[in-house]
This record gives C-alpha cells, structure tokens and sequence, in this order.
C-alpha cells in the first residue's frame, strides 16, 4: 500500500479518537481518567476548562501572576484528587469549589486582598424587589449608555468589585458574571441559598451606591 494512505488512515484514526473523546461528558471523563488512566481523557478536562478556572482565579486575586499560580495548584490538585469526586454534584461545580479554596488558601499564605469594609449596614430587598431603608434619590438608570458603558465609569465598577471582601466578591462573580444559579453557587460555596441571595443582594448594593455616586458627580 501507498505511504499516502497509511497518512490518511492515521489521520482519521486520530480523528476519531479526540471526537471520542470530546463527546464524553465531564462524568465519563474523570471515570476514564481515575479508573482507566486515560491521560487524554485528562487532557480533555484541562482543555474544557482551563480558560473558566483562570478567569475565575484572576477575579478573585485580582493579578495575573497569583490567578497562574491558582491555576497551577487547581490542576495539580486534579491529578491527585479526581479520585475524590463522587458525583455527589455537577464536576463543574466541584472543580469551582476546588479554585475558590485554592484561591482563598494562596490569598491568605500571601496575605494579600483583605477588605475592611463591611457590608451588613447594607439592607437587602424585600421580598417585591425594592431596596428597603434606602433613599431612592440617585437614579442613573436613565443615563445614556455612552456614560455608562465609558472607560471611566467601567474603571469605577472595576475597582469598586475589588473592594468588596472576599465572600461577595466571590458570590457576585459566580452569580453576576459567571451566571450561575443561585442553588449552583450554594452548592460551590457550601452555604444556603438564602446566603447565597443575602450576600449577592448586599453585593449589587454597595456596588449601585459606588456607581450612583460616580453618576451624582458626573450629572453636576
């Protein structure tokens, strides 16, 4: 036979084996993985989520060099551990459990990011969506999209998310920006629902007083 073909018979055997691969669910990855030594199955996993555990482990130490440093000990964690996942909830939600204590072990061995600022004078919503206890008297809703969507107030939401301590910040990216559910980010987080909710309400509200006086400023 023709060196072409035996090529192109690899090419398609390859083929056929990452589409295998790929087509498993995270599940059926770990147990390949765990049970079989499948180092692909592995790599598919690295590959599925590499990017979300990097994103996620920046946002919560805020620099580029610690959020690498995260990532490292998250996928390091993996080749140990995967063995421990029991399927007792979603992979994706262990493996976001598994960053948000690997992100909060490195933020405290280095001693970085530690808020002051407490957000329990921070009222949350009744239960007809009204802020209760609050003065309603900056209203930026109707400011045109150009100011609010501008480099100078996406700065002020930047630096007003990283303000926020450790546990909101946590809840509100995975809730606000992630967009997971309420009931997934109790599962990642190990607390109840009504936390989850307490802390994101608490959240959103330091971080509309933040903008609301950006936008008070601006208005004069």
């Amino acid at each position: 036979m023709e060196i072409g073909f035996f090529k192109k018979l690899i090419k398609v055997i390859v083929s056929e084996d990452k589409n295998y691969i790929s087509d498993k669910s995270d599940e059926e990855l770990v147990n390949l993985y765990t049970n079989d030594g499948e180092e692909s199955a592995f790599d598919e996993i690295v590959s599925r989520y590499s990017d979300r555990i990097y994103g996620f482990a920046f946002r919560i130490t805020r620099n580029t060099s610690d959020a690498e440093e995260v990532f490292q000990e998250v996928f390091l964690t993996l080749t140990k551990k995967l063995d421990t996942f029991r399927g007792e909830s979603k992979f994706s939600s262990w493996l976001y459990r598994v960053t948000v204590n690997a992100s909060y072990m490195y933020l405290r061995s280095q001693k970085k990011h530690e808020s002051n600022i407490s957000l329990e004078n921070y009222v949350p919503y009744d239960d007809k969506g009204t802020l209760m206890g609050r003065i309603m008297d900056k209203d930026w809703s109707s400011r045109p999209d150009i100011v609010i969507y501008g480099k100078e107030a996406l700065k002020i939401i930047d630096e007003s998310i990283n303000e926020l301590p450790e546990s909101y910040r946590t809840v509100f990216h995975l809730r606000d920006i992630d967009g997971l559910s309420n009931e997934e980010v109790a599962d990642i987080l190990e607390i109840t629902v009504p936390a989850v909710k307490s802390r994101l309400h608490r959240a959103r509200l330091f971080l509309r007083d933040k903008l609301s006086d950006y936008f008070h400023e601006w208005r004069r």
